[in-house]
């Protein structure tokens, strides 16, 4: 069934080395034909050891498995420095690999409730009407 231990094949196409974003990307093949799926971690890790660089460095997102299983195919990103990571990748993939802290803010649509509160006052008063209501009599 599902083997934790069983061989992973990583192939790597579409390989171009992008010097402008200090990096090398490529579309990669993942082969697991015992296994229902490969975490991105250790994804990562396999080919930190191929391709001779730390596990940090690499990126790997959008990973789609064919359907009958066996096979995943996603892209990866491995960086040059951390300097230059922390430059092009967006936000949202720097908080997942550790990078970033996630910036906590309310929901969308107390973000927007507040907005039009203040929208029917005018000065100062615009940030007490951003507070929300007080609930009773």
């Amino acid at each position: 069934m599902a083997d934790n231990a069983a061989p992973v094949t990583l192939r790597a196409r579409k390989f171009i080395t992008n010097r402008l974003l200090a990096r090398r990307q490529f579309v990669l093949d993942v082969l697991h034909p015992s296994r229902p799926n490969v975490p991105k971690a250790e994804l990562a890790e396999k080919l930190a050891t191929m391709y001779k660089t730390e596990k940090a460095r690499v990126v790997c997102f959008g990973f789609r498995t064919q359907f009958g299983g066996g096979r995943s195919t996603g892209f990866a990103l491995i960086y040059d420095d951390e300097a230059s990571q922390k430059r092009f990748e967006p936000k949202h993939r720097l908080v997942q690999s550790g990078l970033e802290i996630k910036v906590d803010k309310p929901s969308r649509k107390l973000r927007h409730e507040r907005k039009n509160r203040a929208k029917k006052f005018r000065g100062t008063k615009k940030t007490k009407a951003a507070e929300p209501a007080k609930k009773g009599k």
